[in-house]
This record gives structure tokens, sequence and C-alpha cells, in this order.
């Protein structure tokens, strides 16, 4: 089944919003067996929604778009697909009386234009949309399929979910496609690929493996196709499993697992409450860890001691040593986080200071150098890393470096315990 996406919408030309409708779908396709042949964006003119749809049917089995649905004059989408299939519009009572029910609900009246959107294309076979009030809508034509769905995400993921894609799978009956995803962090994609290249050579025809790196971190997905299910299931376990021998410490998940869930639950297991100590990085960290559901369980906050005078005053960090050494210094996040520890009562924290940029280096501190500290009562560990000049991508980056320092200590205080 080879597929074709369209989103429609000025907006999305003129950068104003980000299609990220393109991107959920092709995940969802990919997993029912389908290959995108291609994915367009067109403004809201029938003349470039009509060619879209013309080129898209000459490459793909179907063609799906999103967008051009709403009540307003602009959303001329539904028009546009009537001309194409040479038919007319007629009123569809049901979907008036869903959206009468919908605004009653919300204490709210209709307008003439919602009546207006209940017009459809004679032959489109309407799409039950639960999560608002334009329904989507199916065509189809000499064995190709249309759909066209509103923009909305939430709208159009429900039609998808429950409607396209089970319709989908009857209509094109196909092979299965199923993926593995390994998460590592610590290590460039370079050199895991290295690692990996006698695995790659052990893969069978029809299982790939594609490297996905990312800030700090390199996703592995292994992907597969065949017509038996279960057997490929079995056999992406398998691979999957070699893979994270083969990697070890540097796996810290699989599938769609984050790296500071991941840090939790190791906290949750030891017992250990964790705090940060942010100068560089201005919180972002603790908001990093703090975005995971049950974090109150192992994350006791943070100092954001952006400026000097907050790390000697409340992390006590000597007079002397910033200045000796600076800010941005082994020295001052080592204190850092002796500090942190004292102030909030904590088992284990980490301390960043660094140059974010895109000013304030020197030729001994360029933008985008780093300093990290982890430690507990007992001991601190220190590490610097290079960065590069965005500041942005510089507070991001660190933050993943800092996130894996905590887990590589985690794993030492682990192990240190067992043997």
């Amino acid at each position: 089944m080879k597929v074709h996406l369209i989103t429609v919408g000025d907006e999305i030309l003129i950068g104003q919003i980000i299609d990220t409708n393109s991107s959920w779908m092709a995940r969802q396709l990919n997993l029912a067996g389908a290959h995108i042949t291609g994915i367009r964006s067109v403004g809201d003119q029938e003349g470039n929604i009509e060619q879209a749809l013309e080129e898209a049917l000459n490459q793909a089995d179907v063609v799906l778009m999103t967008g051009g649905l709403g009540p307003t004059k602009d959303d001329i989408t539904k028009k546009t697909l009537a001309q194409f299939f040479g038919v007319g519009l007629e009123f569809h009572q049901p979907t008036y009386d869903r959206i009468l029910r919908f605004f009653e609900h919300l204490g709210r009246s209709t307008t003439p234009a919602h009546r207006q959107q209940c017009y459809m294309p004679t032959n489109a076979t309407l799409l039950l949309n639960k999560m608002g009030t334009a329904p989507g809508m199916w065509f189809e034509q000499d064995g190709k399929v249309i759909v066209s769905m509103p923009g909305v995400p939430y709208e159009m993921e429900y039609i998808m979910e429950h409607e396209v894609i089970p319709r989908l799978k009857r209509f094109f009956p196909g092979s299965p496609i199923a993926h593995r995803t390994i998460l590592t962090v610590g290590e460039g994609e370079s050199k895991i690929a290295e690692r990996m290249e006698s695995l790659e050579e052990e893969l069978p025809p029809h299982i790939k493996l594609a490297y996905l790196p990312n800030l700090g971190q390199v996703r592995l997905r292994l992907t597969g196709s065949q017509a038996d299910g279960d057997a490929l299931e079995q056999e992406l376990d398998f691979y999957a499993q070699k893979i994270r021998e083969q990697l070890g410490a540097l796996v810290f998940g699989m599938g769609t697992d984050r790296l500071e869930a991941s840090i939790g639950r190791m906290l949750e297991e030891q017992g250990k409450m964790l705090v940060t100590a942010e100068s560089c990085t201005g919180g972002y960290l603790a908001h990093l860890i703090t975005s995971v559901p049950g974090s109150s369980n192992y994350f006791k906050g943070s100092i954001i001691a952006y400026s000097n005078e907050v790390k000697m005053k409340q992390l006590n960090v000597k007079p002397q040593t910033l200045e000796t050494y600076g800010a941005v210094s082994e020295q001052t996040v080592a204190e850092m986080t002796r500090g942190a520890i004292g102030l909030l009562d904590a088992d284990v924290a980490i301390a960043i200071s660094g140059i974010a940029g895109p000013g304030g280096g020197s030729p001994d501190k360029p933008v985008g150098t780093i300093w990290l500290a982890v430690g507990n009562r007992e001991k601190v560990l220190t590490r610097r890393i290079y960065a590069g000049k965005d500041r942005l991508k510089n507070i991001e980056y660190s933050s993943v470096h800092a996130l894996n320092f905590v887990r590589q200590f985690l794993l030492q205080e682990q192990e240190a315990k067992i043997s």
C-alpha cells in the first residue's frame, strides 16, 4: 500500500504552524504496513489542491489529506473535492444534529456557518469524528482511496485510529511491519555503528537497522516486514536483545522511554533522593526531571544559582574558588554539588555550570564549555564537555549529559554495592 500525504493550509506554508500531522500519520501508517511516497503542503487555493491530488494519485494507492474542513469561508477542501470528483454537495442532517448536540452541551448556539459545514460531497462516506464538528470523508475511485480529515491534530488522530487505518487494512491487506527501538546515550552515531557492524551483517534481508541521532543520544531502530507476524516479532526481540548486550551500559531504555524517566526508576529502586544545582541551564534540567509523573518520589528540588552571589550564599561556594578558578570550573561545580546536598538534605546531587553563549566566552573557556559534577556525601565526580555555539542547543545538550552522568553514577553505586 503506497500512501501520499497532503496538508492543506496557508498557515503551514507561511510558517505560522508546524505540520505535525504528517509525521504522526507517517508513523502510524508505517506500522500498518504502508509505504509513504511523499508528503506535500499546499495553500488554500482550489487549483493547488486539485493539482496536488492528481500528482499524488499518480504515485500512490491512497491519498490522505488534512485541513480545510472548518466552517469558515477559507476552508475550501470539501468544495474542491466535490469539483474534483464532478459531484454535488448535499446537506447531511445527522452531522448537523450532532453539531447541535455538541454546542448545546457547551451552552453555546450554532451559527449559519455550522449549517453550511454540513453540506458534503454526494460520493463521500463520512467518518465519525467524536473530537470535533467536521467528519472525515472517504472516497473511492478506480481502486484508489482518498481521505479528507480535519487539520486539528487530536481530531485527525481520532479519525485515523478509529476509522481510517482499520478501513485501509481491510482495503489493502499486506505484510505487517514491526519495529524495535533501542535507546542509547553517551556515545556518537559513528562509534555505535562500528560496534554494530558485525551484528548488521547477521541480520536477515527482511530486517533493517537504522541510526537516529539526537543531542547526546542515538536511537537504533530495527524494522522488519514479513507475512508471519508472530515470527517477525520473535526475530525482532532476539536481535534487539543482541544489540542491548553488545552496547551494554550505553542502553538506557526501549521504545518511547525517556532518559529522565529511566533515571527516575533507578533512583526509586535505590531509595535515593536527587537534587540539582544549575547555573547555565537555568532550571531546564529540573524541568526534564519533573516532567515525569511521580518524580516527587525521588526529586527534592533545585537551586538555580545563576549568579555568583547565589552560588556563594545558597550553595556555599567559596569566594576564593570563584576568584581563582571562575564560575565555570571543576572546583566550582564540585562545591555546588556538596552545597546542594547539604542545603536540601539529598542523597545525590548534579551540578552544572557553563558558557551557553552566544557571548561570554574566552580563549581558555570558549562558548560551549560546560562543567558537570555529580556526587553524594562521600564522593564527587566531575566532567567537562564541549557543546557548540547555539545557546538553546547547548542547554539541551548539557542537560542530556548531566542526566547521563547521574545515570552512570547510580550504576557505579549499584555495582559497588553488589560487589
